[in-house]
């Protein structure tokens, strides 16, 4: 039986007796449990772990823990060794009693585990790798740390003294002064003021209010949100707790998309516990006279519930469509009583501001947006993973001091900042802080925090199409201008795409994308043309060859490019020949092959297969 926690004694008698419990253990092995580790074997890997603690009888000294995501994802499976704070990349089954021998016995590390740089600089210790050393971890502090599924980890690390000191020192009004100090913008794309709508909600009639947590990401390539829901659940618990409270609210939701399942089981448990150490359900949390409760409800997965009232809607039980905002739903939202919505970083925010104090987050950042923002660093880059880093940082430092830079010494042509519905920034705008302000400015937004990195064999027409399509499946078609004019968007770029522009089908696009950036309904009708307009913006170039030359200069537009065999360079081996799946490729045993443009349908695989580099792509 869990103690039940009734006051802010009880809370430091619980942390002292986890403490005192926790002397006993001598080593810990912390592997990571994130969906991409996770992907990659941790789950044997931990159960390798395992038998071998249990053959050595070091059940009691040794803990053995899952973790959530530590962000270096390329580099998984990733444990993390104590005492020492030893870090190790792509570790295998077979490495375990290799670890538990020299690193855990003999406090040696093994150097074909750790990280190596691009200097070839061995690394022992994630807070010395450039990849973590220029990051600024606020809100993924504590992943890679603790077990997700353990809310004693959690009481450890600081857990649930911010609910206390809240609900034993503050008024609602307190807490909301405090978060307005801190200046914390929403992280869920608007970057409204986290704290004008909290005072909003609590000011509107009723005595009904709603929180609920917008955990429906659904960006290609965004994975933040199912990060922190799966690596430190209760954050997001307390988080929306202490929010509660300040708007006078007993009821909170979770909504969370059905890809995310580990995600919903790692939140399940967190307020399960929660309940058993008497934070959530009952009617007198601390013996304040508050009551809350939080349930999770599991979306189907529609892009467009990730606005506010098409999410409250599904929330319903109706169909995921927003409506107009005449009316704020602060002050009518869920079966139309005021509703507070905030993101899942968000949430994970307001606990550590109210512990380290609003003016500590308020020094961090830009002027008109404080703290720090986690992204998802994914595409042409050597170092893909999760990022936390301080509003203002130069999307040159992302890049090239974070992210490690381009593969393969391509040349960067492009970021995409803010999902689907984001914009385009070329390298003139490598040096541009990274905050709310800036990247509108130049058409991009900030968005929940996707950052896809392009290189030189990136077409950009051909992005903007990609995002169009994706964007196209995912209106729920109640407004014309969305629903048609995406529609009319991505024809002319597919048509483009294929090798039949035609002169004024720019100015087209730019006409239709103005016009549904203008009209539409909610905010992916209006920001869905972002993609179109930058790319026209700052790689016409590229539409103008496509259209006046029918050439796609990154060679990925299959309409409009050839293969070539050089005559002066093949040597006749017959590999292509053999690749070829659709028998295009002629040629007699050491004399030049060619190629019949008519049955070749550009599928690459004679390119691959060449060792003398005989094949060009025109």
């Amino acid at each position: 039986m869990s103690e039940v926690i009734k006051s802010r004694e009880d809370l430091k008698n619980l942390y002292c007796r986890i403490l005192e419990e926790r002397k006993r253990i001598k080593f810990s092995i912390t592997i990571c449990g994130g969906t991409g580790c996770r992907a990659q074997g941790s789950e044997n890997l931990r159960d390798a772990f395992e038998r071998e603690i249990k053959k050595r009888a070091w059940e009691k000294i040794c803990k053995i823990k899952m973790s959530g995501c530590h962000g270096f994802c390329e580099m998984g499976p990733i444990v993390l060794i104590n005492p020492g704070d030893i870090f190790y990349v792509k570790v295998k089954a077979e490495d375990v009693s290799e670890i538990i021998e020299k690193t855990i016995i003999k406090g040696q590390y093994i150097e074909r585990l750790c990280y190596k740089g691009n200097d070839g600089e061995i690394y022992t210790h994630d807070v010395d790798i450039p990849f973590y050393k220029y990051q600024k971890r606020f809100v993924l502090r504590l992943n890679g740390r603790i077990d997700p599924t353990s809310i004693e980890d959690y009481i450890i690390n600081g857990g649930y003294s911010a609910l206390v000191r809240v609900l034993c020192e503050m008024s609602q009004d307190e807490v909301i002064n405090e978060i307005a100090n801190s200046q914390l913008r929403g992280r869920g794309g608007g970057g409204f003021s986290t704290a004008r709508k909290w005072k909003s909600c609590k000011d509107a009639p009723g005595d009904i209010h709603y929180v609920i947590c917008n955990g429906d990401e659904g960006d290609p390539g965004a994975f933040m949100d199912r990060s922190i829901m799966e690596g430190n659940p209760h954050s997001v618990l307390e988080g929306m707790m202490i929010g509660a409270y300040a708007i006078g609210s007993s009821q909170g939701y979770i909504y969370v998309r059905a890809e995310y399942p580990l995600a919903v089981k790692h939140l399940q448990k967190a307020i399960e516990d929660a309940y058993s150490y008497g934070l959530l359900g009952n009617e007198n949390i601390l013996g304040k006279g508050y009551g809350f409760d939080i349930k999770i409800i599991i979306g189907g997965g529609a892009f467009v519930c990730g606005e506010s009232t098409a999410l409250m809607a599904s929330l319903q039980g109706e169909v995921g469509e927003p409506r107009a905002k005449f009316i704020h739903t602060v002050e009518s939202g869920l079966w139309e009583k005021p509703t507070n919505l905030n993101n899942v970083e968000t949430w994970a925010n307001i606990p550590l501001i109210i512990n380290s104090g609003s003016k500590k987050f308020a020094s961090l950042g830009t002027e008109n947006s404080k703290g720090t923002k986690v992204f998802s660093l994914v595409g042409k880059i050597k170092n893909t993973g999760l990022v936390e880093v301080p509003m203002g940082i130069t999307l040159r430092e992302i890049i090239y001091k974070i992210g490690g830079g381009i593969p393969n010494n391509k040349r960067f042509k492009a970021v995409q900042t803010g999902g689907p519905s984001g914009g385009c920034i070329p390298e003139q705008y490598l040096d541009l802080p990274v905050d709310f302000d800036n990247l509108s400015r130049i058409g991009s937004m900030m968005g929940s925090g996707g950052m896809i990195v392009m290189d030189e064999d990136t077409c950009m027409v051909d992005v903007a199409r990609y995002f169009l399509d994706f964007l196209k499946d995912e209106s729920c078609g109640k407004c014309t201008s969305c629903r048609e004019g995406i529609k009319q968007m991505l024809s002319i770029l597919e048509k483009i795409c294929a090798g039949y522009g035609e002169d004024g089908d720019i100015e087209k696009l730019e006409e239709i994308a103005k016009l549904t950036a203008e009209v539409s309904l909610c905010a992916l009708g209006t920001s869905a043309p972002n993609p179109v307009l930058t790319t026209i913006k700052y790689f016409r170039s590229e539409y103008d060859v496509h259209i006046k030359e029918k050439k796609c200069p990154a060679h990925v537009c299959i309409n409009l490019i050839k293969y070539k065999i050089v005559q002066e360079v093949c040597v006749g081996c017959g590999a292509c020949i053999k690749a070829c799946p659709v028998k295009a490729i002629k040629g007699k045993k050491k004399l030049p092959h060619s190629i019949d443009e008519d049955k070749c349908i550009k599928c690459g695989l004679c390119k691959v297969s060449c060792k003398f580099d005989a094949i060009n792509i025109e």
